[in-house]
C-alpha cells in the first residue's frame, strides 16, 4: 500500500489548493474571524444562499460560480452535463482540499443525489429542465424519503400520490426534510399502488415545493438549531412528466445514489481539525489539569482518526479499481460517526462545568461552543443514514458471511 499520491494526483492536489487559494471568497477565508468573535462556525453554502445576510449571499453566488467553471460543483458528473469528470481518486483529493481549507461544498442533495439519478433515468426533457439550472445554484433540492412510520424501514411508507389525468394528487407527511427550509424543489418516494408489496407501488418524483398545498414546518434541535423538518402535502397536484423512471418502481430509482464520494475523507479531516483546535485550546489556556485529564484520550482518538483516514482511502482505492464498496463501506460509516462522538465527548470532558455553554456568542464557551454543538448533533449521526445497528448487521452478514436472524 503506497500512501502517497502519484505524480499526476500531486498535481492535481496542487490545481485545487491553488483553485481555492484564489477563487474561495474573502467570507468564507474569515472563518478564524469569526471564530475569534464568537460567531458561530458557519459553513453551509445552502444556507447562506437562501438565509444569509448580504454578503453571505455574495460570498455563496461567487464560489458556485467559481466552482461551475471548472465543472467542480459536480465533479463526478461527467463533463457533458456540466460535470468535471473527474476520477475517483481525484474527487477523493478534492473533497480531502475542500475539507482542510474549509472551504463550503455547493450543490447538497441536487448534485450528489437527484443530479446522478436523473443521468441514469431520467428522460432527455428531465435531464434538459433540471440538471443545468441544478448546477447553477437555482434548483436547491430537498430529499422526501422517511416519514413518521417509516424511517429505517423506508418501504413501509404511506404518503399517497393518486393519478388524475396529467398530474399525480399528493397527501400525507415526510419527516426529517433536513433542506426543506432552504429549498425550493424536493425529491421524493410516494405510494402509487397501496396494494402491492411494500417495496412495490412506489414511485419517485420531483415536485416544487413552492406548489399549493405543500408546509414545511421546522424541527429545532436540543442544540437550539433548526436543523430539519417535517413536511405536509394537502392536495398536492404534480405534473406526470415529474415522474423518474417507471410508475411503482421508484424503490429501485430511490436506490440509485451514485455520489461517488462516499469514502467521507472530509468527515475525516475534520475530525483530525477538531483534535488539533482542542489541544491547541488546551495549551494555550495553559490547563495543566485539563490537560492531563485527556492528554491520553486524545491521543487514542487521534489514532482512530488515522482508522477513519485509513478505511476513507479503501473505499477511495476500491472505487477506483471499479469495485462497488458495500460492507466496507458500512464500516468507514459506522466507525467515523462513533469516533467522532467519542472526540465530542473528550471535549466536553477537557471542557468540564464550561461545556454547558452552548451558545456560540457566549464569552465564556470555549471556542465558541462548537465543540458542544458537535457533541449535542453528533447523537443522530449514528442513526440518520442507516444506523449503527444496520451497518453492523451488513458487516456481520455480507462481510462475515454470518447467517441472518
Amino acid at each position: 500500500m503506497d500512501w502517497n499520491d502519484t505524480p499526476e494526483q500531486a498535481r492535481f492536489r496542487k490545481e485545487v489548493h491553488e483553485f481555492i487559494g484564489s477563487r474561495l471568497p474573502d467570507y468564507y477565508r474569515q472563518r478564524a474571524v469569526r471564530r475569534a468573535q464568537q460567531q458561530g462556525l458557519e459553513n453551509d453554502w445552502q444556507q447562506d444562499w437562501v438565509h444569509g445576510s448580504p454578503e453571505a449571499q455574495a460570498a455563496a453566488r461567487e464560489w458556485a460560480a467559481a466552482l461551475a467553471e471548472k465543472g467542480w460543483a459536480a465533479p463526478h458528473w461527467p463533463s457533458e452535463y456540466g460535470g468535471g469528470g473527474l476520477t475517483t481518486f481525484e474527487q477523493f483529493i478534492m473533497s480531502w482540499e475542500f475539507a482542510r481549507s474549509e472551504a463550503p461544498v455547493v450543490g447538497g442533495a441536487g448534485t450528489s443525489l437527484i443530479g446522478p439519478t436523473l443521468l441514469v433515468h431520467g428522460t432527455p426533457e428531465q435531464k434538459q429542465r433540471f440538471l443545468g439550472p441544478t448546477l447553477r445554484g437555482e434548483y436547491l433540492w430537498a430529499q422526501g424519503y422517511s416519514e413518521p412510520g417509516a424511517g429505517s424501514d423506508l418501504a413501509s411508507l404511506q404518503t399517497r400520490a393518486v393519478r388524475d389525468g396529467d398530474e399525480y394528487v399528493i397527501n400525507g407527511q415526510k419527516l426529517w426534510t433536513s433542506t426543506a427550509h432552504k429549498s425550493n424543489w424536493l425529491f421524493g418516494l410516494f405510494r402509487t399502488d397501496p396494494d402491492a408489496p411494500k417495496h412495490r407501488g412506489i414511485t419517485f418524483m420531483m415536485l416544487d415545493m413552492r406548489t399549493p398545498g405543500v408546509s414545511v414546518r421546522p424541527i429545532i434541535s436540543m442544540g437550539w438549531e433548526h436543523a430539519t423538518n417535517e413536511t405536509f402535502y394537502e392536495d398536492v397536484r404534480v405534473p406526470a412528466s415529474q415522474v423518474v423512471g417507471e410508475v411503482n418502481r421508484g424503490w429501485y430509482v430511490g436506490m440509485t445514489l451514485l455520489d461517488f464520494e462516499r469514502s467521507s475523507i472530509s468527515g475525516a479531516v475534520q475530525q483530525r481539525m477538531m483534535l488539533e483546535e482542542l489541544a491547541e485550546h488546551l495549551r494555550e489556556n495553559r490547563s495543566p489539569n485539563r490537560r492531563e485529564l485527556v492528554r491520553h484520550e486524545i491521543a487514542d482518538r487521534y489514532v482512530e482518526t488515522e482508522v477513519v483516514f485509513n478505511l476513507s482511502l479503501r473505499i477511495a482505492s476500491m472505487q477506483a479499481s471499479g469495485m462497488i464498496p458495500n460492507y466496507e463501506a458500512s464500516m468507514g460509516k459506522m466507525y467515523s460517526t462513533e469516533v467522532l462522538q467519542r472526540i465530542a465527548r473528550a471535549s466536553m470532558k477537557a471542557f468540564g462545568l464550561y461545556a454547558n455553554l452552548w451558545a456560540a456568542n457566549e464569552p465564556l464557551a470555549p471556542l465558541g461552543a462548537r465543540h458542544t454543538q458537535t457533541a449535542v448533533h453528533s447523537v443522530v449521526q449514528t442513526i440518520a443514514g442507516g444506523s449503527s445497528e444496520i451497518q453492523r448487521n451488513i458487516i456481520a452478514t455480507r462481510g462475515l458471511g454470518l447467517p441472518r436472524g
